[in-house]
């Protein structure tokens, strides 16, 4: 009863409200911020009228727009995968990170990354995919035997995908030729560094179609929170929505783990945080997740381009190590 108040009476306007006005301090702030720094005023400038000088407008409009709108388009898919998947799951601790989507996507770009340079744009979307897709179907393949009734063994299963397809792909950079293994594991590590249009009109198609396929199937979903039996009580064919979901989310994370690198825990924090302030239903959990996760990537890159001069952190290092604490207090927590 308690939650069907909280899910009823919750006002979610105010929240995304706040959510708004924080992307657009993010989008405005990151503009100014890297090797080359800009004032406010003259960002304020470029964006109301005309920059004062050709160099702000090149390093404003050909490299930061398109990195920043990269971050918070990654940010915002990755999110609301985690969104999806712990929905889906029933399970708090769900992430592609752990579930073997991002290492399998990861193994797919690696192996591609190996080819010519001229082959990278089209070839890496695509082996990355396929990669996060063979994962999802060893998942699936460890869990159909049950018929759902063990729906934690995902995760299980999920995990140990992820060390394995990991694995493989250590050994490929083992065996391959130095200069190409250096280039992959800088990329492995997370990095908004190859931002650019033709990498957003990839990105950004893949993952708002898959967040409104997602929010047109939320009741569904949203039935999926009470139990399978009710689910399917309610007319819902569960097996065959949680593959959906499953290769929405692979979709959503392969193209960004293709261009992006691995970004991992963005998709175990925020719908967290998300989650204890607008509540548990699907289609609210992903707009806000997508707002606030877009936002939040947006400002590790910031961090991650201003807190060493003249070297960039990558931002898979500063995801990791502020989601691991996060889990670490999620799990004391439970």
């Amino acid at each position: 009863m308690t939650l069907i108040k909280n899910i009823t009476f919750r006002n979610p306007i105010i929240y995304y409200g706040g959510f708004f006005l924080l992307c657009c301090l993010s989008f405005v702030y990151s503009f100014g911020v890297g090797v080359s720094e800009i004032g406010f005023s003259e960002v304020w400038l470029c964006v109301s009228q005309q920059c004062s000088s050709v160099i702000y407008e090149t390093i404003l409009w050909q490299v930061r727009l398109p990195r920043v709108i990269l971050g918070f388009i990654a940010g915002f898919g990755l999110a609301v995968a985690g969104a999806l998947m712990q929905n889906v799951t029933r399970n708090p601790l769900a992430d592609p990170y752990l579930f073997g989507i991002v290492a399998g996507a990861g193994l797919g770009a690696t192996v591609a990354s190996l080819l010519p340079e001229a082959f990278h744009y089209f070839s890496i979307p695509f082996a990355a995919f396929f990669g996060a897709l063979f994962a999802v179907v060893v998942v699936l393949g460890v869990v159909v035997r049950n018929n759902w009734r063990r729906v934690e063994h995902l995760l299980l299963a999920g995990v140990a995908v992820s060390f394995l397809l990991s694995s493989l792909t250590n050994f490929i950079l083992y065996t391959g030729d130095a200069f190409s293994t250096n280039r992959v594991i800088f990329w492995l590590m997370g990095s908004l560094a190859r931002a650019d249009q033709t990498v957003l009109w990839i990105i950004v198609p893949v993952v708002l179609v898959s967040s409104c396929i997602a929010i047109l199937w939320s009741r569904q979903l949203d039935a999926l929170l009470l139990s399978d039996e009710s689910a399917r009580t309610l007319g819902v064919q569960v097996a065959k929505l949680r593959i959906l979901v499953l290769l929405l989310c692979a979709a959503m994370t392969a193209v960004i783990v293709a261009y992006c690198g691995g970004i991992g825990f963005v998709g175990l924090m925020i719908p967290h945080i998300v989650r204890a302030l607008i509540g548990i239903t699907t289609a609210k959990l992903i707009v806000g997740s997508g707002l606030v996760g877009g936002c939040f990537l947006i400002w590790v890159d910031v961090v991650a381009r201003s807190a060493l001069d003249g070297q960039e952190i990558p931002i898979g290092v500063i995801t990791s190590a502020v989601g691991s604490v996060f889990f670490l207090l999620l799990m004391r927590k439970m």
